[in-house]
């Protein structure tokens, strides 16, 4: 029997791990498209990773409610239109209320469809798990997506024009480097990211290993 108090663990090593741990750029190498072709600014990455973590989560949630009544055969079509219909909602509703920014997106939204990220949490985590369990996953990884497209958004952003969210960092007189404005510039400050988050896993294993060996030094001893 899970009691409240495992089952809230639970939950959390499931957010935990779709954030950070198996997160879908740093740990996957997932989606790269839309992370390299529409970071150019920490708002870009923003909304781009918003959409992206409302189709996580609707994709997630009818997947784990309809898993039982999908023949297998037929089951990656399936995902497929639910993720399409979804993707064109939002679509939708971004040409209608954010004119501008789903101009600026293009056809990265339409992409979101072929994000495998997306497809291989509903086949790999919702058509095999409840419906709360499935939405925090899709929580974690849409969030884990979000950040890490927002990181490097604004990364480019800061050293290629100075600012973030159009505010000035380093004043009027910075000059632009276009270089980080550009693709090229995208995989330069995408790989010094994931130097540092491999730098953070480490020292986090590190802990881990040193939490479980005094534990075992303090139960060795009583």
């Amino acid at each position: 029997m899970i009691t409240g108090t495992e089952n809230e663990s639970d939950k959390q090593t499931i957010f935990v791990e779709g954030f950070w741990y198996n997160n879908a750029i740093f740990a996957q190498l997932l989606g790269m498209c839309p992370l390299l072709g529409v970071t150019t600014s920490a708002e870009n990455g923003f909304w781009m990773g918003l959409a992206t973590l409302l189709v996580l989560l609707g994709s997630n949630l009818i997947v784990s409610l309809v898993r039982d009544y999908i023949p297998s055969t037929v089951r990656i079509p399936a995902y497929i239109v639910i993720i399409a219909s979804l993707v064109t909602v939002v679509d939708l509703v971004m040409n209608a209320w954010m004119h501008e920014m789903y101009l600026i997106l293009g056809l990265f939204i339409p992409l979101i469809v072929v994000n495998c990220a997306i497809l291989g949490r509903a086949e790999a985590f919702a058509s095999k798990n409840n419906v709360s369990d499935s939405l925090m996953d899709a929580l974690g990884m849409g969030l884990g997506f979000t950040f890490a497209l927002l990181l490097l958004g604004s990364v480019r952003e800061i050293l290629g024009q100075g600012q973030l969210f159009g505010f000035e960092i380093f004043g009027a007189n910075y000059p632009d480097v276009l270089m980080f404005i550009l693709p090229p510039g995208a995989f330069i400050a995408l790989g010094f990211i994931l130097a540092g988050v491999n730098l953070v896993n480490i020292r986090l294993k590190r802990k881990k290993e040193a939490m479980f060996l005094q534990k075992e030094a303090v139960a060795s001893h009583s």
